[in-house]
């Protein structure tokens, strides 16, 4: 393997890799040397993943993963530990997004947005810490301009962000000390399979949803992957608690 891959040797576990960021994240992890474990809900497409990272010539192990549900996410660390020898890089890209007039949403619409978004992320960090710690590892949890800034017909979105934010900035202050890293990406519109099932709620103010837009064009996947290389690396070692965003523009003002 070639020895200026910045991930060889490295071990690096990915959530919602089946498509979208997580899977354009897997890629770039693969092909700078990274053994992966790559985790989502969906089997089928989850499947086609491990088999296209399998041609980059890395170690790919897949496994299907509810991760709003603690046990499951406390189990694949645990079988990644196991498979691959620890974790150094754990992503946390997993998750849902609902656009909706707030009050035409439901307790089961705010428990289902908590429980990919936000549960997710403090039950993979909190299971992975032990091993991330014993070999000076980092996390990088994806958040959203959402997170950044309030947004209408987003409530759950931006509420569930917001608060990764927050958990990213804690982690990162309690564990500097101790050798890891964790940093949050917030990104804005990014042409993904999530993004394209888009709808606007009723009777949307659309001058509103005119306000998320980025200045540019919307991001690509891989853009965004790019960014979590480069904050996931050695590059990178004197980051941790930032909240980076990759927008357009749509932030500034």
């Amino acid at each position: 393997m070639d020895k200026m891959k910045q991930f060889n040797n490295k071990i690096a576990l990915v959530s919602g890799a089946a498509s979208g960021i997580g899977l354009a994240v897997a890629k770039k992890f693969a092909e700078q040397g990274a053994d992966l474990f790559i985790i989502d809900i969906n089997a089928e497409a989850l499947a086609k993943a491990a088999a296209g990272l399998n041609d980059a010539g890395t170690r790919v192990e897949y496994q299907v993963v509810d991760v709003s549900d603690g046990l499951q996410c406390q189990q694949v660390i645990e079988d990644c530990i196991a498979s691959l020898g620890g974790i150094d890089i754990l992503c946390n890209i997993a998750g849902y997004a609902k656009s909706e007039n707030f009050t035409m949403l439901t307790q089961q619409d705010w428990l289902a947005m908590v429980g990919v978004n936000l549960n997710s992320v403090f039950f993979l960090c909190h299971a992975a810490m032990p091993s991330l710690l014993e070999r000076g590892g980092n996390i990088v949890n994806m958040s959203s301009t959402a997170g950044l800034e309030g947004q209408a017909y987003n409530s759950m979105y931006s509420a569930t962000k917001g608060a990764v934010i927050s958990l990213t900035k804690s982690l990162a202050m309690e564990f500097a000390g101790k050798g890891v890293r964790v940093n949050a990406i917030c990104p804005g519109a990014v042409n993904t399979p999530l993004a394209s099932k888009f709808t606007f709620p009723e009777g949307a103010d659309m001058a509103l949803f005119a306000r998320m837009f980025p200045l540019m064009d919307a991001a690509e996947a891989e853009e965004i992957a790019e960014a979590v290389s480069f904050v996931a690396s050695d590059k990178a070692r004197y980051m941790t608690g930032v909240a980076l965003p990759l927008d357009g523009g749509s932030s500034v003002g």
